[in-house]
C-alpha cells in the first residue's frame, strides 16, 4: 500500500536525560501512546507509525492497535529513524512527530499536515513565536531564523536573534515536528553521519540545511510540552488536568 502522507513517531528506548522515556506513565497512560492518540483524534490510525528500536515499544505500540514498525539500533536521529522506515512503507510526505509530545495540538498537527501537502517538494520545519525567556536562554530549546519567503535560515540552541541593546526577547522556537518528501529521506539514508553544525547543536535539520536544501518553515501555536526532563511531565499533567485530554 502507498500513502500520500503518513505520521512517523521515531521512539528509542535509552534517553540520556530521561531513561525509558516513551514508557513513562501520564496519568496511567504511557506517553508514547499519548502522542499517538493526539494523531488519532486528526487522521486514521492506518496513517501512523511509530518507528522504534526497542521490541518494549513495539510490544506496548501494537497492544494499543497502533502500527510499529522496528529500526535499527545505529540511528543517529529520529530522522535516520523514519528515513529507515521510508524503505520498509510507501509514502510521498513523511510527517515526523517526536514520540515526547503527548499534548501536540491537533489544530496544529491539521495546519501542519495541510502546509506539507502544499508545499510537497520542500522538507517543513514547524516553529511558533515566544517571549519566554527561559526558553530563550535554555540550551534544550532551539531557536531559529527565517527569510522573507519563511525558509529556514539557521537553527540553534544559542539566544537568536540577538539586540545589541537587550531589549526585544521576542524569538521564534522550534515546534517538533517535521515533514519530508521521500527524496530528502533518501539523503538522510546515504550518509548516517552527522554533519557539522548537526552534530555541534545536536539538531537534525541541520543536516539538510548545511548541503544548501530549502526548508521550510511554519507557524504553530506555543502550546507544545516537549517531555525532557521530570518537571515537564508535571508540565503535561497540568496542562491535562486543565483540559481534559
Amino acid at each position: 500500500m502507498s500513502y500520500d502522507y503518513i505520521i512517523v513517531i521515531p521512539a528509542r528506548l535509552k534517553s540520556t536525560r530521561l531513561p525509558s522515556k516513551p514508557l513513562i506513565k501520564i496519568n496511567g497512560i504511557p506517553m508514547i501512546i499519548r502522542t499517538c492518540n493526539q494523531c488519532a483524534k486528526v487522521v486514521d490510525r492506518t496513517r501512523i507509525f511509530v518507528a522504534t528500536d526497542s521490541k518494549k515499544i513495539l510490544n506496548l505500540v501494537k497492544s494499543y492497535k497502533f502500527n510499529c514498525i522496528m529500526t535499527s539500533k545505529k540511528c543517529k536521529t529520529g530522522t535516520d529513524r523514519v528515513s529507515e522506515l521510508s524503505k520498509k512503507i510507501k509514502s510521498e510526505i513523511y510527517i515526523n512527530l517526536q514520540g515526547d509530545e503527548p499534548v501536540f495540538s491537533t489544530r496544529d498537527l491539521k495546519k501542519f499536515i495541510s502546509f506539507s501537502l502544499k508545499n510537497y517538494n520542500h522538507p517543513v520545519i514547524g516553529m511558533s513565536k515566544s517571549l519566554n525567556k527561559t526558553y530563550y536562554f535554555s540550551k534544550k530549546i532551539p531557536k531559529l531564523v527565517f527569510t522573507k519567503s519563511k525558509q529556514l535560515m539557521y537553527i540553534t540552541r544559542a539566544p537568536i536573534p540577538s539586540s545589541k541593546n537587550n531589549n526585544d526577547n521576542k524569538f521564534y522556537r522550534q515546534i517538533c515536528i517535521y515533514s519530508f518528501p521521500k527524496k530528502y529521506l533518501n539523503f538522510y539514508g546515504q550518509d548516517r553521519n552527522k554533519s557539522i553544525f548537526e552534530k555541534k547543536e545536536d539538531i537534525e535539520i541541520l543536516r539538510l540545511v548545511e548541503n544548501d536544501i530549502k526548508v521550510k518553515v511554519i507557524e504553530l501555536s506555543d502550546n507544545s510540552i516537549s517531555v525532557d526532563t521530570k518537571a515537564d511531565i508535571k508540565k503535561v499533567e497540568n496542562f491535562i488536568s486543565k483540559n481534559d485530554i
